[in-house]
């Protein structure tokens, strides 16, 4: 179960470093609302830019605390159960916009897996 574990752990920060440092400019079929990018995903959810700076640094820091965890087991569980609570956050603003179900899925699905993290753990 533990080379399994890490595997997840490294699927879900990679997940997490493509969407925010690769892909936050780019427009993917992912996106909420009508949006293109990132800043324009989070303004169709009716939240602030600051906003999603601070999620974008809360979400990019956890994927580093799931890495780093490989190693110091100890980060895991709490970085994997917070990860958890921002996707869920996500999901629900996927639901708040009335987007199909098909456009939440990464986000149903990084919820998923952290969860399955935390509970592992």
């Amino acid at each position: 179960m533990n080379v399994v574990l890490t595997g997840i752990q490294m699927v879900v920060a990679l997940g997490i470093f493509n969407v925010w440092l690769l892909r936050n400019g780019k427009e993917t079929k992912w996106r909420g609302g009508t949006a293109k990018n990132m800043k324009e995903e989070f303004l169709a959810y009716g939240l602030p830019v600051w906003f999603m700076v601070c999620i974008g640094i809360a979400k990019v820091s956890l994927a580093i605390g799931l890495l780093v965890g490989v190693w110091i087991p100890v980060i895991t569980k709490p970085a994997a159960a917070a990860l958890a609570v921002l996707m869920l956050g996500a999901v629900a603003m996927h639901m708040k916009v009335k987007d199909p179900v098909q456009r939440a899925l990464p986000a149903i699905a990084m919820f998923l897996l952290s969860a399955l993290i935390t509970l592992a753990s």
